[in-house]
């Protein structure tokens, strides 16, 4: 029986993902396998390439030759080179991690509580305002000196009755 690494196909129309699956060479594209031993999301940006080399490595021990588009994911996984005996490509691009979407919302939430807390006055009650009210009446008034000039305009000359 012959062995192929090869990719069964998933997901939806123009969205396409695949697993990488170990199945005889016989079977339909999407039908049964022995194994699934990756996966690869192509229209994700970088590709999503996961491969368990474990597994890839003993099923390419034994014998199962991978297709052309399985043989290209594992050159750049660095699998193949690996099984071959040659020195490793440059590493993959590998896409940032998502933030926690809790995490987000708290953040979001606590920036939404400040702003909104620095832009409105607090609400006192009616007791807070009369205690606020007191000891501004309680306290003793300085005195201000006031100079008691008239202004130069109430002045009338001598000459001018």
């Amino acid at each position: 029986m012959a062995v192929k690494i090869k990719l069964k196909r998933l997901g939806m129309i123009r969205n396409p993902q695949y697993r990488i699956v170990i199945a005889d060479s016989r079977t339909k594209r999407d039908g049964r396998a022995i194994e699934e031993i990756g996966l690869y999301h192509p229209k994700e940006n970088p590709s999503r390439i996961e491969v368990n080399s474990e597994r890839a490595a003993y099923w390419l021990g034994v014998g199962a030759q991978p297709t052309e588009p399985v043989l290209k994911l594992l050159k750049l996984t660095g699998d193949w080179q690996k099984f071959k005996g040659e020195p490793a490509p440059a590493p993959l691009l590998v896409a940032e991690p998502k933030a926690d979407r809790h995490a987000v919302y708290e953040s979001a939430a606590k920036e939404a509580l400040s702003l909104e807390a620095a832009t409105t006055p607090k609400k006192t009650t009616r007791k807070a305002a009369a205690k606020a009210d007191e000891p501004a009446a309680e306290a003793p008034a300085e005195p201000v000196a006031v100079a008691e000039e008239k202004p130069a305009a109430e002045e009338k000359p001598e000459g001018e009755a």
